[in-house]
């Protein structure tokens, strides 16, 4: 079974979350526990807690299908000491309001070189930054996103994925999540349905299906080897509606988080349809 939602709002609150989701027609969804653009933020009320764990029962939301996404400021490979405390700290404190909320996934963006250091480099100081943050907290994982690789991102390539969960000492509190735009801006052609055949094996060789905990599904406005991360609605960029068809009835999906984060929220209710209805045919 395929748990589709999107990157909702917590405008007002983290509890408005799971009711953004429940108007939509989903049953996952993603949300950012702070304001995504500041480093650190007050602590979550008790009041909010609660009110979140209550909407997420009333609603029919399991935590396996939530997927928190942290501050995109955050770079857990920073080149500079300063930086990259001040990243672990504010990863830190995510890790601990999942906590708070009762949620098992963090989703962040490994980080960047800076053109400062090696990408080998780059990736042991990510793999170290989870361990850093693991060793202080308890049930919630780390969830690796892919990246398009953009300027010195780290991430596009599986390799790197793998680099990083290998050096990772709890391998069962690490995951990672593909987002279809950047495995394709990345070079992945999983657009033909041989070019998604083999991207997928290729995933399965390197990473393991097994650590595969969230999809980010969405289709792209630039073209395979772009290197550039512009998310499109469904079927209206390159990847095309025939690649979200074959994704639908591909059951190595089913039981995790498929989150939208297209760029027009108005057709989320409708995209969601959309793609529940490829299962069927």
């Amino acid at each position: 079974m395929k748990h589709i939602g999107a990157h909702v709002s917590a405008s007002g609150g983290v509890e408005n979350a799971p009711v953004n989701a429940y108007e939509i027609g989903a049953n996952a969804f993603a949300l950012f526990t702070k304001n995504q653009r500041q480093w650190f933020a007050p602590a979550l009320s008790q009041s909010s807690i609660q009110l979140f764990k209550e909407n997420c029962e009333k609603y029919g939301f399991d935590a396996d299908y939530i997927l928190p996404h942290d501050s995109y400021l955050i770079n857990l490979g920073h080149p500079e000491e300063e930086g990259l405390q001040k990243s672990r700290d504010s990863f830190l404190g995510e890790m601990k309001r999942c906590e708070q909320l009762g949620l098992r996934l963090l989703n962040f963006h490994p980080g960047s070189h800076l053109k400062q250091i090696t990408v080998e480099q780059c990736l042991d100081r990510i793999a170290d930054s989870i361990n850093w943050a693991l060793a202080q907290t308890e049930q919630v994982t780390a969830v690796i996103e892919n990246t398009a690789g953009q300027g010195s991102n780290v991430g596009f390539s599986f390799y790197h994925l793998a680099h990083i969960i290998d050096k990772v000492n709890d391998k069962s509190r690490v995951g990672v999540c593909l987002d279809t735009c950047h495995t394709y801006s990345a070079g992945y052609d999983i657009k033909t349905e041989k070019g998604y055949a083999a991207t997928f094996a290729e995933f399965e060789q390197v990473v393991g299906f097994r650590y595969l905990k969230g999809i980010h599904l969405n289709d792209t406005k630039k073209e395979l080897h772009s290197r550039v991360d512009r998310h499109d609605s469904i079927g209206k960029g390159f990847l095309g509606i025939d690649f979200f068809r074959r994704f639908m009835k591909d059951a190595r999906f089913d039981n995790i988080p498929i989150i939208l984060e297209t760029p027009d929220d108005s057709l989320w209710k409708e995209e969601i349809a959309l793609l529940r209805s490829f299962e069927t045919e």
